[in-house]
């Protein structure tokens, strides 16, 4: 069993429950909440990348992260509260997810120190790692979430890389998380994949 944050997601839940009510009873769509964290990964990313010098910014990505991941969460389960899943929402889920990956994480190669070439690097990985999830479902298995570099490993490896990017700790550190994010990512392809080609098997997520 790969271990991941991503076991985490029904406590999580339960957390989010009275947000997803107030949005529900003000008629909030799940593509809204879609769309909406996009945009606003967006935005911060393209603050990051005009501003890297700016400590605050990289203090506050963590924050950012676990808001954005608590947006992820809720229109799932706003689509699963009001019945309005969708073949469109299924596609902007995923869609968007990578768009904010990117916008998000490709900034932190203009930050002082870290290697852009590492940095591009993880990011293609992690494209990598949710298209062989995606890529499961074409051969009739379910959607791949298997880790150990998941969506919400990735969002805490970064938290943790801007906090040490935001106290000027020496360049050594934030690059070998990097390497290790990266080789985690390229084990998470192979797990998912793995999974892919055994749809029998008992589920890992």
């Amino acid at each position: 069993m790969s271990i991941s944050i991503y076991q985490l997601k029904p406590r999580f839940q339960q957390l989010l429950r009275p947000a997803l009510a107030a949005l529900a009873r003000a008629g909030v769509t799940p593509n809204q909440v879609t769309l909406g964290a996009m945009l606003l990964s967006v935005a911060y990313g393209v603050c990051l990348a005009l501003w890297p010098e700016r400590a605050a910014l990289w203090y506050g990505l963590p924050a950012f992260l676990l808001l954005r991941m608590a947006l992820n969460a809720i229109d799932g389960m706003l689509a699963t509260a009001t019945g309005n899943k969708t073949p469109l929402g299924a596609l902007l889920n995923e869609m968007c997810d990578q768009v904010s990956d990117a916008a998000l994480y490709l900034p932190f190669a203009l930050a002082a120190g870290l290697s852009p070439a590492l940095v591009v690097g993880v990011v293609l990985a992690a494209l990598l790692a949710e298209f062989a999830g995606v890529l499961a479902q074409a051969i009739g298995a379910p959607r791949g979430f298997e880790g150990p570099m998941g969506k919400s490993d990735r969002a805490f490896a970064f938290g943790v890389i801007a906090l040490l990017v935001g106290a000027g700790v020496a360049p050594a550190w934030p690059n070998g998380l990097l390497v290790l994010v990266l080789l985690l990512s390229a084990l998470t392809v192979f797990n998912r994949l793995r999974r892919a080609l055994r749809p029998c098997a008992p589920a890992t997520r």
